[in-house]
């Protein structure tokens, strides 16, 4: 069964490690000491609280069929004259979407403004990653 220490947790869970910290401390997430003294987080009980993170309702109260919801700060706004080029960084994650310039104008995108990318795909490659 995999562990993970609260540095490692944090970032799956896209918080901080005071974040992860606070939850074992409160309970809220299991974890245990290692020969170090380092907080060593069971897998199960990280992927439980991570869907418990995921269900747990979108800001303002909005219902929406899109789970995958990245929200991130812009970092570039590429504009032609139909088309434009967004980029967001979300945690660890560079987003990129293409969508009309009209829409983008519309939302106010540039860099430094805070977004969501919504991802709805019908194909999504998965791997496994080795702990080291």
């Amino acid at each position: 069964m995999p562990t993970y220490r609260a540095t490692e947790a944090a970032t799956l869970l896209g918080v901080s490690d005071d974040t992860v910290r606070r939850w074992i401390d409160s309970g809220r997430l299991a974890a245990v000491r290692d020969a170090a003294g380092h907080h060593a987080v069971d897998g199960r009980a990280l992927a439980r609280l991570a869907q418990e993170l995921g269900a747990e309702p979108a800001p303002g109260g909005h219902q929406r069929s899109t789970r995958n919801r990245l929200r991130g700060i812009v970092t570039r706004v590429v504009r032609d004259t139909v088309m434009a080029q967004v980029e967001i960084q979300a945690g660890p994650f560079r987003v990129v979407s293409l969508i009309s310039r009209e829409a983008a104008d519309d939302l106010g995108l540039e860099p430094g403004v805070v977004a969501v990318a919504s991802v709805k795909a019908t194909n999504v490659a998965v791997e496994h990653v080795e702990q080291p």
